[in-house]
Parts: structure tokens; sequence; C-alpha cells
């Protein structure tokens, strides 16, 4: 995979999937995955987006996967888990798993605010992601997109991606997605340090609760998340570095 390669960017579909491992088996599980499945899913049509593992939790695996629309979601899932490749070392990914079901089918926001272009490999940085657990009606989700992304470029001090839930029909019942409805937004650090830092600088400022107690059903929970050798995500955003005399 190359510069050229889709990314979330040009996904309409995007899919949030985390997985609970049996103890101790994480990197056995990033490794069938980089060496054997990544790629293939690429041939099959699909974008292979964010790779990471939890840093709060040894034994969680999470993953971003990402399609033009439901209907090539379809063919792509089938063709790829109907394949040689999923035949071969779908076995090997299984046996690392307890719960493979913790999916949410997304889609951007209205207006959207897309994930960052991902040029390259590599392992760059950490990932903050939010998942806003509210009910599905108008004024939640425009608090959300409009001022609620406001507050989380003040706060975070960093570019934010946002998604909704898509309540299109599964397409692929074969695999499970969550019902609920969230908004979920996405940023990257350059380490876990600013990570914690632009978090705790989101929760002590105010207007993040108060956005909470106007969207209703609000229930947040967040993740932070270390990027895999070959994750495709959004790069930390560098600060320009004073050039010093010389």
């Amino acid at each position: 995979m190359d510069g050229s390669t889709p990314d979330l960017r040009d996904a309409a579909v995007v899919e949030l999937r985390q997985y609970t491992l049996r103890p101790g088996r994480r990197d056995e599980l990033v490794a069938v995955f980089e060496d054997s499945l990544l790629d293939p899913q690429v041939v099959d049509g699909m974008t292979v987006g964010g790779l990471f593992r939890d840093l709060d939790d040894s034994d969680r695996f999470v993953w971003q996967r990402g399609f033009p629309d439901m209907e090539s979601r379809r063919r792509s899932l089938s063709a790829f888990y109907g394949g040689d490749t999923w035949r071969a070392h779908g076995a090997a990914a299984n046996a690392t798993m307890l719960d493979s079901d913790d999916v949410l089918l997304l889609r951007s926001t209205s207006p959207p605010h897309p994930v960052g272009r991902s040029e390259d490999q590599g392992h760059d940085g950490v990932v903050a992601v939010g998942i806003v657990s509210c009910r599905p009606i108008a004024t939640a989700e425009s608090l959300l997109t409009g001022p609620g992304h406001e507050v989380l470029l003040a706060g975070l001090d960093a570019e934010v991606a946002t998604w909704r839930t898509d309540p299109s029909p599964n397409t692929f019942p074969a695999l499970p997605v969550r019902e609920d409805h969230v908004f979920v937004w996405q940023a990257t650090f350059a380490n876990e340090v600013s990570l914690n830092a632009a978090l705790a600088r989101l929760d002590a400022a105010g207007e993040w609760r108060a956005l909470a107690a106007r969207v209703p059903g609000w229930a947040e929970r967040r993740l932070r998340l270390l990027p895999t050798r070959r994750s495709r995500h959004p790069r930390p955003r560098i600060e320009a570095q004073p050039v010093s005399g010389g």
C-alpha cells in the first residue's frame, strides 16, 4: 500500500471494530492481520484505516474499515469472507478472540468533518476516540456536529474527525453491528502525554460538560489507542519549531 491508497476520507461507510481478545494474544492477532489479512481486504475493495492497540486494555484490538457505500460493503465482505484468504487464515485470527461483535456502522456527520489524509503507513502518534451515545434525534446531532465540533477543536487543539451512526440495514448480517445511536470523534496526538493533556483540557474547560447536559441520552466512552506498524491514520500535527540563528 502506498500514498495513493484510498483511506477513510474516501469512505462513505465506516466500521469501527473493537475486539476483546484472549489474554496475552493481541500481538498474535496483529501479526496475522498485518501479514495475511490486510492487503487482501484492500484487493477486495475495502479501505483499511487505523489499526490500534488499546492503551488501557491489553486484550483489546481496535480497527477501522471503510466502503464506498452499503452495496459495495456487501460485495466486498462476501468476496473476502468467502475467499481463499479467510479460509486459510480465519481460524488463526478467530482463535485469538473472545468477542468480535462490538462494531459500529458509521457515516459522515452533517456537516462533515472528515478524517485527515493518511499519506503513508506508520505508527506515528497516539489516537483518541470518543464514542458518545445519545438519542437518535435531530437536536442531538445538530448540537454535536456544530457546537460540539467547535468545542472539541478548541479543547483538544487538534484536527478532529467525526462520524455518526449509519441507520442503513446491515447488508452483511453474518457480521453483526450495534444498533445504538452514536456520535464518534477522533484526533491524533504526538504522544501519550499530549493526548492526556488534551483530554484534561477538554474536561476542565466545562463546555463539553455543558454540551452533555443539552444532548438527550448522553453517555461518553473514550479510547486511547496506539497505532500498529501498518496503521493508516492521520498523523499528529507537528508544531513549527523556532529556527535557531547561525
